[in-house]
């Protein structure tokens, strides 16, 4: 291929982006620079509520312990504050919010000094960003990192994770150690501060997507077999689950890029999903895909991609915009702390 023609090529791929971007989502947008995370760290948990973006725990390379952060971003002031830490430091929880109140469930913690930071927890806890105050709640049943969460009438449902094989003593989520992907879904009711199995997921997986459209639940992508990228392998599967029945619909069309470890956010009826990483025989990195997912279609637009790979990004929409921040540079455990990264970008909507 000349450079002529290639370049010619390059021009046409990004313009097709676009324009598949445009048809899907029937706005046009552009990536912006907003102030940057005060703190920078891998694997924080992350959601919007009230307004505002925010990001719990944290954790550094090594054994150094997970770091606990609760970090406040306000889109309107472009401007953070830092919270009181977490009563628990952990970092891959799942969180999603209701009512003006966010609700973090399991992750994994280091439960004794120079230990393991990799120990599945069962924790529940109501965090109110007003009064920065934490509440603890009924645990859930079994303990699990890098599960997925998201609230339907009022009740949250957490799917999936990484957990130790039934029975067996709960110790460090590594390459290593023995443990497993769950199929677990289990239902929360604040109001009665009560836990409930459900209908189990079909695909077993971790460190997942997870949406809401018209009270369906959409789990996408992640890690199938182990919760460690090194050992464990990507996918593309999407799978609907409808809680009014407790049913498990068909497998949906698959998405464009198989990848785990990656932020995700709901906006006019499509699930944005953003970053990732990949490990196979030929590479090892993060990626800047962002795809958006149209359940109404079944079907997929290829969107404009992050400014910088990141995996472990957080995302929320707060009006118009999604946010992606943080994140980190490289695939996990390839790169040490300068790897980790304090971009704040969004996506801006504009109608046409």
């Amino acid at each position: 291929m000349s450079p002529l023609t290639q370049r010619m090529f390059t021009v046409l791929a990004a313009t097709s982006a676009i324009l598949s971007f445009s048809a899907g989502a029937r706005a046009q947008g552009h990536w912006v620079k907003l102030a940057p995370l005060p703190e920078k760290s891998e694997e924080f948990s992350f959601v919007g509520a009230n307004g505002k973006i925010y990001l719990f725990g944290g954790l550094p390379e090594g054994t150094t312990p997970p770091k606990g952060l609760v970090q406040e971003y306000d889109p309107a002031t472009d401007k953070w504050t830092k919270k009181k830490n977490m009563p628990l430091p952990t970092h891959h929880a799942a969180v999603a919010s209701y009512g003006g109140k966010i609700y973090l469930f399991g992750g994994a913690a280091q439960l004794e000094a120079g230990g393991p930071t990799q120990i599945p927890v069962n924790n529940t806890w109501e965090y109110d960003g007003a009064a920065d105050s934490w509440r603890a709640l009924a645990p859930d049943p079994i303990a699990r990192m890098a599960a997925a969460a998201v609230e339907v009438g009022g009740k949250f449902y957490v799917i999936g994770g990484a957990s130790v094989h039934p029975g067996a003593k709960l110790t460090s989520i590594g390459p290593t150690t023995p443990h497993r992907s769950l199929d677990t879904n289990e239902v929360y009711d604040p109001a009665a501060n009560k836990w409930e199995n459900r209908s189990p997921m079909p695909t077993a997986r971790n460190h997942s997507a997870a949406g809401v459209v018209g009270d369906k639940i959409y789990v996408i992508g992640g890690r199938l077999g182990s919760g460690v990228i090194t050992t464990g392998s990507n996918t593309d599967i999407v799978e609907e689950y409808d809680p009014a029945t407790d049913g498990w619909g068909y497998a949906r069309a698959r998405m464009p890029t198989p990848r785990s470890g990656m932020g995700w956010a709901t906006y006019l009826g499509r699930i944005y999903v953003a970053g990732g990483e990949i490990y196979d025989s030929h590479e090892f990195a993060a990626m800047r895909a962002f795809e958006a997912y149209d359940p109404a279609t079944n079907q997929w637009s290829v969107l404009p991609p992050l400014p910088a790979a990141r995996h472990g990004v957080n995302v929320a929409v707060i009006g118009n915009r999604i946010y992606v921040i943080g994140g980190h540079l490289t695939g996990d455990g390839s790169g040490g702390k300068a790897a980790d990264s304090d971009a704040n970008d969004a996506f801006e909507f504009r109608d046409k």
